[in-house]
């Protein structure tokens, strides 16, 4: 609980103070930016192999010297993978603190955003429409609330926090804990209900999960990993480079070489704002350069961009203990880190988004 004041004060401060100055760090992307690299020229590492091409830094023209303060910086705080990717070539590959390229680790909430794709891949695939309701898939009775109230629940409010179900009662997502707090949409809350989005999935393919999951989405990126089940969650774990694949799909809308895996469409909605409470959220994607954000666990609203220092158009999939992919098209660039909590603060945002983004544009700019 200390841990949650300390950081709810670190942003008040920290964005009191953003508010007076012009964030310029970044561009939104469009089709009269030079610097956006056309889809047919990204580079996709091939599926099954650990071939990937590089690009050095000096190729770049980055600053070698800040880059090595950026990793040293990143070692001191308990990083253990960490990937620059520059048009899906890798630039920066390091492994820290006991951890190598075939270490695995947890993505936790993270994750949440390979719920989100696959969901968007069944959609396309004419499985589901997330403006249906939940219960047309998981029947009634999968809240405590009461039937009108639950009937109010579609899977875009669970895509989007805004189921309305109260946040309070812990990860345990039986349904005598998804009880109802205010009508859906009415209220932005981050709460692990979202994991009946996989439940959504599997009642909609009529196949489990892990399965849906791996023949739509992980095989066809040439991702390793499983999800395991922890505290009645279920939790992808997978090695670095892994999380730079799902990474570089995405930056790439959706794509990989000349395979759509998620429509462009679908991803579009998903790095945009999702409902009228939160402007910083996505469907589980944070949004950077928006005008308010609100939390993890608060009900308040905080005036700003989500991380002042990183590129005005990134968005990102945030996770416990800093697990973060950071996707910013104005710079053609994917940035994953992996490891243990950078501040001592175990939400799925930190001050150390900030300070890392500061250390980032120094190499970078």
């Amino acid at each position: 609980m200390k841990s949650k004041y300390l950081l709810i004060g670190f942003f008040i401060t920290l964005f009191a103070c953003s508010n007076d100055t012009e964030d310029t760090s970044g561009t939104n992307p469009d089709i009269t930016n030079p610097d956006v690299t056309p889809i047919s020229e990204i580079y996709f590492p091939p599926i099954g192999s650990d071939t990937w091409e590089t690009i050095s830094p000096s190729e770049l023209e980055w600053n070698q010297e800040n880059l090595q303060i950026l990793l040293d910086y990143l070692s001191e705080k308990n990083t253990k993978g960490f990937m620059i990717l520059h048009h899906g070539k890798i630039v920066v590959e390091e492994y820290m603190n006991d951890h190598s390229p075939t270490s695995i680790w947890y993505w936790a909430s993270a994750g949440k955003t390979l719920t989100s794709t696959v969901t968007g891949i069944a959609q396309d695939e004419g499985f589901l429409a997330i403006n249906n309701k939940v219960s047309d898939y998981l029947g009634i009775g999968w809240t405590s609330a009461a039937l009108e109230k639950e009937n109010l629940i579609t899977n875009k409010h669970l895509l989007s926090m805004s189921s309305g179900l109260d946040d309070s009662l812990g990860d345990d997502v039986s349904p005598e804990y998804l009880q109802y707090i205010a009508d859906a949409g009415n209220r932005w809350a981050y709460h692990n209900v979202y994991v009946k989005m996989q439940d959504v999935v599997a009642a909609a393919t009529n196949e489990s999960w892990n399965s849906y999951f791996s023949s739509s989405l992980k095989d066809k990126i040439g991702m390793s990993g499983s999800w395991f089940d922890l505290d009645n969650l279920s939790v992808y774990w997978s090695n670095t480079r892994s999380m730079a694949r799902f990474g570089l799909m995405i930056y790439a809308d959706g794509k990989w070489e000349d395979t759509q895996i998620v429509s462009e469409d679908f991803l579009t909605e998903s790095t945009n704002t999702s409902q009228e409470i939160n402007e910083s959220y996505g469907y589980f994607w944070w949004l950077n350069g928006k005008s308010s954000f609100h939390l993890p666990q608060s009900q308040l609203e905080f005036p700003g961009s989500l991380i002042p220092n990183a590129p005005s158009d990134m968005y990102a999939a945030l996770g416990k203990n800093d697990q973060k992919i950071y996707i910013v098209p104005s710079k053609n660039l994917v940035v994953i880190r992996m490891g243990e909590s950078a501040e001592g603060v175990n939400f799925a945002l930190s001050s150390f988004d900030n300070e890392l983004w500061e250390k980032i544009n120094a190499v970078i700019n």
